[in-house]
């Protein structure tokens, strides 16, 4: 038997130490020798929970199964991982001290019959392996003490050639993205986290990460049988039973106003804001208030949900911001007297990405309007992923795209990461692509200019004030 032991002290509180370490699927973030790890079940995590971790070992790669066989919350977890050349008990202990916790990590490797022998000769490699990960990787992800994102050298060359910047979409754009990122272990327990459009896609990847995370969720949802479903599956998979749903059809405005008044009467503060509901419309239609529907839903929705739920945004001290906007906006400009799409023939994907356009100039806005008030907004933009409203809005692209799209899991990853991420609080008005800020404009012709913005931000604030004037 090969016994490793390491200890580490950190000034953070116990509950927020044991909701990371426990969750063994973490273990990639911060094992030196992890090559990836998943949750093999679904449930609240516990006694009989199961993992699997691929390590890149000195005896080469291997893929443990583990399970959890001790679980006392806040205090201890024991974990075994079965493997074709050994088995190992993992003990984490996690005991308060006066200015943080203490985390105790022992690893006890039992090696199978044909390497029992020759298992001394590693003992150098594993203890150092094993150092490593506790000392180095564990304890640099749970001081969570990362610098404010930048924009790569690699990903601003890419953004000076179109080709290069559209490579960065794809799946193989992820992978290469995520080679740099940074551990998360921010913790969301204590958070409120409101999102739009949580039912399918990107938005619904999102509400099963944040659920996972503890984060307590108000859900905005268009069909209330899909929501009531989800609802239900994410307290079934997650064990977390604080999340709730506000039913609206946020294309128009009186839905989004009922939102608005039913958060704002819970009174609850905001921490986290998510701008994530979408759709894209052919041919063009108005809804029963009289709105073009890419306009109302992709613009004037959240311009409206956002401004209307600002006082509990401000409440929460702290809150952020998340507008999901789309790498489409990169070939339209900001068309400020035609934001209802009224000129020329309509198509839904130009009317799509000049509403995000619009959207993301308001980022801009809002990250300088309220930065004294602690209100961080960014937007991201997700790639190409491959969701069912790509595939049924846009089929000859999803054909055409479809071995190199990104899974929903993959476009939504950024919106988690903004919402959760400590660092991603250190900066505001930024456009985000895998974690990293990315240039607004790729072509000089879509730039506007500062009178094009001023008068976005005059008509809809004229909007909105004739619009609760005549409520």
């Amino acid at each position: 038997m090969t016994v490793l032991n390491e200890t580490i002290q950190l000034d953070r509180p116990v509950r927020e130490v044991f909701a990371y370490v426990a969750d063994f699927s973490t273990c990639e973030q911060w094992d030196s020798t992890a090559t990836s790890a998943t949750r093999l079940d679904t449930g609240p995590l516990g006694v009989g929970s199961r993992f699997r971790v691929v390590c890149a070992l000195p005896v080469g790669s291997v893929t443990l199964i583990y399970e959890i066989l001790e679980y006392v919350p806040d205090e201890k977890v024991v974990l075994r991982g079965s493997g074709r050349f050994f088995d190992v008990e993992d003990t984490i202990t996690v005991s308060p001290t006066k200015t943080g916790c203490e985390l105790d990590y022992t690893a006890e490797f039992t090696w199978k019959p044909l390497l029992a022998n020759i298992a001394p000769r590693f003992q150098g490699g594993l203890e150092r392996m094993g150092r490593a990960s506790v000392q180095e990787g564990l304890k640099t992800a749970l001081e969570d003490n990362y610098p404010a994102p930048a924009l790569s050298s690699r990903n601003a060359r890419a953004d000076r050639l179109l080709p290069f910047a559209l490579s960065r979409f794809t799946k193989r754009g992820y992978k290469l993205g995520r080679k740099n990122w940074k551990p998360v272990s921010a913790w969301m327990g204590d958070k409120h986290v409101v999102l739009t459009g949580a039912t399918a896609g990107l938005g619904k990847s999102s509400a099963h990460t944040l659920a996972r995370l503890g984060a307590r969720l108000t859900l905005v949802v268009r069909d209330k049988a899909k929501g009531q479903t989800l609802m239900k599956e994410l307290k079934a998979e997650t064990g977390n039973k604080n999340i709730r749903l506000e039913i609206a059809d946020l294309s128009l405005m009186a839905d989004v106003d009922k939102v608005i008044n039913s958060l704002n009467k819970r009174g609850q503060a905001i921490d986290v804001l998510i701008n994530n509901a979408g759709a894209l419309f052919n041919p063009r239609q108005l809804t029963s208030e009289g709105l073009e529907q890419s306009f109302a839903l992709l613009l004037l929705a959240p311009y409206r949900l956002t401004e209307g739920l600002y006082p509990l945004l401000k409440k929460a001290g702290s809150a952020r911001v998340v507008n999901v906007v789309s790498g489409g906006m990169y070939s339209q400009k900001l068309r400020v007297n035609d934001l209802q799409n009224e000129r020329g023939n309509y198509s839904g994907s130009v009317a799509y990405a000049r509403c995000k356009r619009a959207l993301m100039i308001k980022t801009e806005q809002w990250a300088e309007d309220w930065a004294d008030d602690g209100i961080v907004v960014n937007a991201m933009h997700p790639g190409w992923a491959d969701t069912p409203g790509v595939e049924t809005a846009l089929p000859e692209f999803h054909k055409l795209t479809r071995y190199v799209l990104r899974t929903p899991e993959e476009g939504a990853d950024t919106i988690n990461w903004l919402a959760v991420a400590t660092e991603a609080g250190m900066v505001s008005g930024k456009l985000f692509l895998d974690r990293e800020p990315r240039t607004t404009h790729l072509l000089p012709s879509t730039r506007e200019s500062a009178e094009d913005r001023e008068t976005l931000r005059e008509f809809l604030d004229h909007w909105d004030e004739e619009h609760r004037s005549a409520a």
